[in-house]
């Protein structure tokens, strides 16, 4: 960060700016040990559950107690870019704005991102 201080633009929020570095970082590193994820699952907070099952209207199919059992496991089946938005918005809680700087995409980018990465975590659901 100290580094690269000079380039942060000060219309953007500071901490989506970090955000960014930190996530380039770790992509560089996991690129440079060419390591593969070995079942890492998030740790799932009780309002993530309830922003997914808000958003995916699954209170009518699962209740939450298996969907907490079983959604690292479906969001460590997806594919990066899709896990990464759903991370960005229901773990992080970051705007679109925040989503479209911290990925460096146009926000209608992140919108669609989004969108397929719900209907992808919709067949992953399904497909249990």
């Amino acid at each position: 960060m100290y580094y690269n201080l000079r380039d942060y633009d000060m219309d953007l929020s500071f901490s989506s700016w970090i955000y960014r570095i930190t996530r380039n970082e770790a992509i560089s590193q996991f690129r440079k040990r060419k390591a593969r994820p070995h079942g890492n699952s998030v740790d799932v907070e009780d309002y993530v559950i309830e922003a997914f099952t808000a958003e995916f209207d699954l209170n009518k199919e699962v209740d939450e107690e298996y969907l907490r059992e079983h959604i690292g496991t479906l969001i460590d089946k997806m594919d990066l870019k899709y896990r990464e938005v759903l991370v960005l918005k229901y773990w992080q809680d970051r705007s679109y704005e925040e989503m479209s700087d911290i990925l460096q995409k146009p926000p209608g980018t992140v919108a669609t991102l989004l969108s397929r990465a719900k209907q992808q975590f919709r067949k992953l659901y399904k497909e249990l």
